[in-house]
């Protein structure tokens, strides 16, 4: 980031005071015309009409708890937040928002069970030899089940020949290759490279002779091949344990994301009371049979009764990889179904799994019934609006559908509607795959914050995609956030700086807007604006095409400004109130709350802050510089003036006027210290040369130090106009410092260079010239024979020096000869 991307503006903005209050411009937004993209109905978007009027029920699906949250998450969740806040705040929807936490299912069993068997081997006592041989076991099974062309040979796989044998089997891929040397790499490619990862790990670990940690992620599924029935799983604290740290870590992530927390959140394992009536219903209608302590949903039943089965994913119906993905790790191959595509609802649980009491005995819920329940608990027989990711659509969504209707179905009333409205947000992708936990080739949402991107920056990737479409996270793309967050940034703060300067800074419209004046080309271009942004997110929140209509009107504000040098700031100021509404709506502004009034990035105080404790930092600063211009000990009686003025009743007025905006608090401070500093750079060039040299170590002092480092960029303009007070993130405006001043350091450096290269070489002329013509070529060993100047005539081998060589010979001899007087000339001999 450089300062120069901040408008250095010389326009002259007018400030017209009318008796028109300031008022918004028409508005087109209406709840009748929204339309959505229904999973549904496939096709284009349909019109939203829900149960009630001005009220939404949504039922989102929340992650499964048992790791941190990934940016796949961020992707479908920050998503889902942006569509809300659209519905709430810009159509004006009250929205009944219930997320569900999965805390208990296979993947929790599995991770949970694994850990504790881990922590108690760690605990046994075992020889090196001993421990050597478990690792290696774990080893092989790993690699069986896992990376199969490892072991095809029948040869035991060891820490020793493994590295030939992973080359030799996965060597195409992990070069980015695919395993058939067809098409690109996906899933599957990255799943190899997940397991290979951990297998290098492992024999690096045995190598080594440290097996703990690095052959853990082999060792814990061959630990739990051969103790997990040992478990005891009538205390589930190993289970919840693990999910209700791993919900408080998604909840944390949700808010540094600026996600707005669910109205209601449900848990599955508060639920399974509700569970097992709602599937001895579903029993009784005949839609669902017990076998073997478990109960299936049966689908020819179902759709004997005439309702639909795949509803979303009809293509998808008999894809047994999709059907086994969605019975879960420990429930693949189970006997007594009816028929393969069936699933099932309550599950049998077998030792080493936590149980619950039913009619069919110990057991626990099927993976897709917890979400018919807990949605059908709140919202009843149907639902708005029903969410998640695409890849939940088949098996879960679609089976979430048949077992709800069929629990709801009257065979009087015809098929049953569970959920109107289907929403699946596209995958995020990196290098060609999905991002997945069991993939593990995710970035944890907090690396991402702490590496990649800001909570604002995230979503701005986010919203330049549809919602329904998949994402690949590139350079480019973090590029494009990057460049329109920063023009819209530009034109927040340039636009509180004309204010500041006009001396208006109310917490609301400062300005009277005449909005009847027809001829006002920004106002045209703000109508434009408001109705293309209205029609886009009517266009199923088409939030890509609102973005662009964004960027075109800063980007036409700025140009007009350029070229209209008194633009109305009441107009100017308008677009940027009205822009500052849609980036609270979209969910791009942490501090700034509904109906998103302010004007920029929010600055607002938190309630425990007090203001006078916030100020002091400003109200510091400035008495420090009036102090070093006293001690400047200048006459002159503006600085004077300034150098004692105390702007402490002008922050109380603004203070009992309700403002709790840091920005608005400590800009009479900051404008004592800008003039200050105008008024020594009006009068630097007529001061003797050693008070001159002290105030531009002072001005560049407050401007490159005392400033920024408290987020304040001054914006110096020519013709003795007052410097612009600009707030800027501190943390860009000591970047942009210490970027300029790495770029002077090396320019220092490379003269430096320059200086000792130039004095070597001079030097190195000074010594070669010292050689009298006649000697410089005696030396070398190629002649034999010189003349009385000497300049060589016989070669060594006796034959004459060639009369081409001589002619070069003579022109370095003249060269040399005139180097060698004029040094002496200089007294250098």
């Amino acid at each position: 980031m450089h300062l120069a991307r901040f408008l250095h503006s010389n326009v002259r903005i007018s400030t017209p005071f009318r008796s028109v209050a300031f008022r918004r411009l028409s508005s087109t937004t209406t709840m009748a015309s929204l339309q959505l993209h229904n999973s549904l109905q496939p096709g284009g978007p349909v019109p939203f009409v829900p149960k009630e009027d001005g009220k939404i029920d949504w039922y989102v699906c929340g992650p499964t708890v048992y790791d941190k949250s990934h940016l796949g998450h961020a992707r479908n969740y920050v998503t889902s937040d942006v569509i809300r806040r659209i519905l709430m705040h810009h159509f004006g929807y009250k929205v009944n928002y219930v997320m569900n936490m999965t805390d208990i299912d296979d993947k929790i069993i599995l991770k949970a069970r694994r850990q504790r068997l881990l922590e108690v081997e760690k605990k046994k006592t075992y020889t090196p030899e001993e421990l050597k041989k478990l690792a290696l076991d774990a080893f092989q099974q790993y690699a069986e089940k896992s990376l199969p062309l490892l072991v095809q040979d029948g040869v035991q796989l060891t820490e020793a020949n493994y590295k030939e044998k992973r080359d030799a089997a996965y060597g195409r891929v992990l070069t980015g290759g695919t395993i058939t040397g067809e098409g690109k790499p996906s899933d599957a490619e990255a799943k190899v490279k997940m397991h290979v990862a951990n297998m290098d790990a492992a024999a690096e670990a045995i190598s080594a002779g440290a097996i703990f940690p690095g052959s853990d992620e082999v060792l814990l599924p061959y630990l739990d091949s051969l103790y997990k029935e040992t478990v005891d799983t009538s205390d589930q604290t190993m289970f919840t344990d693990l999910t209700k740290a791993m919900e408080l870590l998604f909840l944390q992530d949700m808010d540094n994301l600026n996600v707005l927390r669910p109205t209601i959140i449900t848990r599955v394992t508060e639920y399974v009371p509700q569970i097992v009536k709602f599937v001895e219903r579903i029993v009784e209608k005949g839609f669902a049979y017990e076998a073997d302590g478990s109960v299936y949903f049966d689908i020819v039943a179902f759709e004997r009764a005439g309702n639909t089965y795949a509803r979303l994913r009809p293509d998808s119906k008999n894809d047994k990889s999709l059907q086994d993905e969605g019975e879960g790790a420990l429930s693949t191959n189970l006997g007594g179904k009816r028929s393969p595509g069936d699933f099932a609802i309550w599950k049998k649980s077998k030792s080493g799994e936590p149980y619950w009491p039913s009619p069919w005995g110990e057991g626990r819920p099927g993976w897709h019934i917890e979400c018919s329940v807990m949605a059908s608990d709140i919202f009843g027989e149907q639902m708005d609006i029903h969410s998640g990711g695409i890849d939940l659509a088949f098996p879960h969504h679609d089976n979430e559908l048949a077992q709800s209707e069929a629990y709801y179905c009257d065979a009087a009333k015809g098929e049953h509607t569970w959920v109107k409205y289907f929403l699946h947000t596209g995958h995020l992708h990196i290098a060609g795959s999905k991002m997945s936990k069991s993939l593990k080739n995710f970035l944890t949402i907090q690396d991402a914050l702490d590496t990649t991107f800001t909570a604002r920056s995230m979503r701005i990737v986010f919203l330049l995609g549809k919602w329904f479409d998949g994402i690949e996270i590139s350079p480019d793309m973090i590029a494009q956030a990057a460049s329109w967050e920063s023009t819209v940034s530009n034109l927040f703060t340039n636009t509180k700086s004309w204010l500041a300067e006009s001396g208006l800074q109310s917490g609301v419209a400062s300005l009277s807007l005449d909005a009847s004046n027809t001829d006002s080309v920004l106002l045209k271009e703000l109508e434009q604006a408001k109705q293309d942004v209205n029609a886009a997110l009517c266009n199923s929140f088409d939030t890509p095409r609102a973005m662009q209509v964004i960027l075109k009107l800063v980007n036409v504000t700025n140009s007009y400004l350029k070229d209209n040098k008194d633009a109305n700031l009441a107009e100017v100021e308008a677009i940027a109130r009205w822009i500052t509404k849609l980036v609270g709506i979209f969910g791009l502004d942490a501090n700034a709350t509904a109906p998103y009034d302010g004007l920029g990035w929010a600055s607002t105080l938190g309630a425990d802050v007090d203001t006078k404790v916030a100020v002091e930092p400003y109200a510091s600063m400035m008495k420090r510089v009036q102090q070093d211009v006293t001690n400047l000990k200048i006459e002159n009686d503006v600085l004077a003036s300034l150098a004692s003025k105390d702007p402490v009743a002008e922050f109380e007025e603004i203070e009992k006027g309700g403002s709790r905006d840091i920005e608005q608090l400590s800009l009479p401070y900051l404008r004592v210290i800008a003039q200050l500093r105008d008024e020594l750079r009006r009068i630097v060039s007529t001061q003797a040369p050693d008070v001159k040299k002290a105030i531009l170590g002072l001005t560049d002092r407050i401007r490159d130090y005392d400033f920024t480092n408290l987020g304040v960029y001054l914006d110096d303009r020519p013709d003795n106009q007052p410097s612009l007070i600009k707030f800027v993130p501190a943390a860009e405006l000591i970047a942009a410092r210490d970027e300029k001043a790495a770029r002077e350091a090396e320019k220092v450096k490379r003269k430096e260079e320059a200086r000792l290269a130039q004095e070597k070489a001079a030097a190195e002329a000074r010594e070669k010239a010292k050689v009298p013509p006649e000697e410089m070529f005696k030396a070398d060993e190629r002649y034999a024979e010189w003349d009385e100047q000497g300049m060589p005539t016989k070669m060594k081998d006796g034959s004459d020096v060639p009369k081409s060589q001589l002619k070069s010979l003579k022109k370095l001899w003249d060269k040399q000869k005139r180097a060698h007087e004029d040094l002496k000339a200089k007294g250098g001999l």
